[in-house]
């Protein structure tokens, strides 16, 4: 017999498993962890000139953790985070919190044009962020923007948008106005499976439809709310085309205006690979640490609210 515990049959079900899992592990492996691989044995190379004189020439060896160091010590590189600290407070709260008051909105029960609202919120995230870029760059341009327009002809002069001052909450307003209308469609879908007998019973109770967001809605798409937080922080931590586009329109934009920037600087404009790929390591590792870190602290408090 051939379905036996021993059997043929058997051997085949059991590598059923591993047949369907392969494909998605060899792209892990080619696309994830062998370029992560190599860039971790790129960080301990570097390029060092033999032969001296002006006939010498550049050879790769192992430094050990020389471009870390260079890279910890780079105040240029510390300053883009403090960069990208100013722009994350202003894009991360905005993004999460127009997302959540839009998926409030569109679920509340006399809510009109569902359809319609959902896909003209959700439709900037499937512009692509340099045409995003773009289209703000030209709206915030004193000779092309609609909105420094309107203030000269008020007599207000033009809008700083891409002045000292305006210059954060400037590129911010591109990612926000791109990643809306994702986080509020995953908001919205874990609304969606609230049961409905819950807002029911606080209406029945009195209960206005503030009070039943604030104190049902809210607290059960807790868990999709900081699942969007970490997409946010993720992407605020790896933010590259918006300043990158925008950099030609403004001096206010450096070359290593966020860490991301600096590194394609260093890898492509210098060509030194070993010590951009040290600062990768460093900013993902960092991504990893807070996003870690931001999910034990989440749990906890939820393990905490439960007790």
């Amino acid at each position: 017999m051939t379905g036996g515990p021993g059997g043929p049959g058997a051997r085949r079900g059991a590598r059923a498993p591993y047949l369907f899992v392969a494909p998605a592990v060899l792209l892990f492996v080619a696309f994830l962890a062998v370029p992560i691989g190599y860039a971790v044995y790129l960080s301990a190379r570097g390029l060092r000139l033999t032969g001296g004189g002006v006939f010498g020439t550049r050879e790769e060896v192992f430094v050990g953790l020389d471009n870390y160091v260079k890279t910890l010590t780079d105040p240029e590189f510390f300053a883009g985070f403090g960069r990208l600290a100013l722009y994350g407070l202003i894009s991360v709260p905005l993004t999460l919190g127009l997302a959540l008051l839009f998926a409030l909105l569109i679920d509340h029960a006399g809510s009109r044009a569902r359809r319609f609202s959902r896909t003209a919120i959700f439709l900037p995230y499937a512009v692509p962020g340099v045409t995003a870029s773009l289209l703000w760059g030209f709206m915030y341009l004193p000779s092309t923007s609609p909105f420094s327009y309107l203030t000269r002809e008020l007599g207000l002069g033009e809008i700083p948008f891409l002045g000292a001052g305006g210059i954060y909450p400037s590129v911010a307003n591109v990612a926000v106005w791109g990643g809306v209308g994702f986080n509020m469609i995953i908001i919205f879908t874990s609304l969606r499976g609230i049961p409905a007998e819950l807002s029911d019973a606080a209406r029945i109770d009195g209960a206005s439809e503030w009070r039943i967001a604030w104190h049902v809605k809210i607290p059960l798409v807790t868990p999709a709310l900081v699942l969007t937080g970490l997409f946010a922080l993720i992407g605020t931590l790896q933010v590259y085309g918006e300043p990158t586009t925008l950099r030609p329109m403004t001096p206010e934009i450096s070359q290593v205006w966020v860490p991301l920037m600096q590194i394609y600087r260093d890898a492509f404009l210098r060509d030194d690979l070993p010590l951009a790929s040290a600062a990768s390591v460093i900013l993902a590792a960092g991504t990893l640490l807070v996003s870690v870190v931001l999910l034990k602290v989440t749990q906890r408090r939820a393990s905490g609210g439960m007790g």
